[in-house]
């Protein structure tokens, strides 16, 4: 006889974004987690530090390179700052938290590391598995060490983890980045230099499925089909 009242696996996009992109792998995997029939919820966690809320609260940046720099010193000191979160944070038991954590200057920004340092996330994370999902320009690793050990500080269990790079080399990336978030347009060069198209590609969120899917297998076991998605290992961090 078939058990009616199997539940329904609850799954928590957790996420910090400027500009939407740690939103779009997010949501490429949950496709996969909502074929697998899990219940999925999203929190996005708002910075409101009122030494830095009104220049991240517009796009494109008024002053782009003032307002980068603006959190380079307390993010070179793993400083924390003023946030908010949902209901979702404090009113679910879940059974996966996949965490979207942008790079800043090369490590997790001020608004995912605040919220990792609280008494909230312990009460989220404690004997829970989760999932980083880090996007960057060139400096991942420093962004997913970091979310990978606040979050198990907390009593959470890392599952697996996994970053998508924007394109261009170290300078290129950089110039696009720094155009698109000054002018809100991707652009063919910056300041006379031909620069590729920045964010997240078609090609990232087809590998955000694939590791949703890896990740569905891993955490809640594989489907009855054994159908399983491609394989992400060269981006993956199991």
């Amino acid at each position: 006889m078939t058990n009616m009242t199997t539940k329904r696996p609850k799954v928590l996009l957790l996420y910090y974004t400027y500009t939407g992109q740690s939103l779009r792998v997010l949501e490429s995997a949950a496709d996969v987690f909502d074929g697998r029939g899990c219940d999925v919820h999203r929190a996005e966690i708002e910075f409101t530090d009122r030494r830095y809320a009104e220049r991240f609260s517009r796009f494109p940046m008024r002053h782009v390179w003032r307002d980068m720099l603006s959190v380079l010193l307390p993010q070179a000191r793993r400083m924390s700052g003023e946030i908010t979160t949902p209901d979702e944070v404090r009113n679910g038991d879940y059974d996966l938290i996949c965490i979207g954590s942008p790079t800043w200057w090369g490590t997790a920004s001020m608004p995912i590391r605040s919220f990792l340092v609280t008494d909230e996330a312990r009460g989220l994370l404690d004997g829970k598995p989760f999932a980083v999902f880090v996007v960057c320009r060139r400096l991942w690793r420093g962004n997913l060490e970091a979310v990978k050990g606040l979050g198990q500080k907390q009593g959470g269990r890392c599952v697996d983890a996994v970053h998508f790079e924007y394109p261009g080399g170290e300078v290129r990336s950089l110039l696009s980045m720094t155009s698109f978030l000054a002018s809100g347009e991707y652009r063919d060069r910056y300041l006379g230099v031909r620069i590729p198209r920045t964010n997240i590609q078609p090609e990232h969120l087809s590998q955000a499925r694939a590791f949703g899917s890896r990740l569905a297998d891993r955490v809640f076991g594989k489907p009855p089909s054994g159908a399983t998605g491609a394989n992400p290992s060269a981006i993956t961090h199991g």
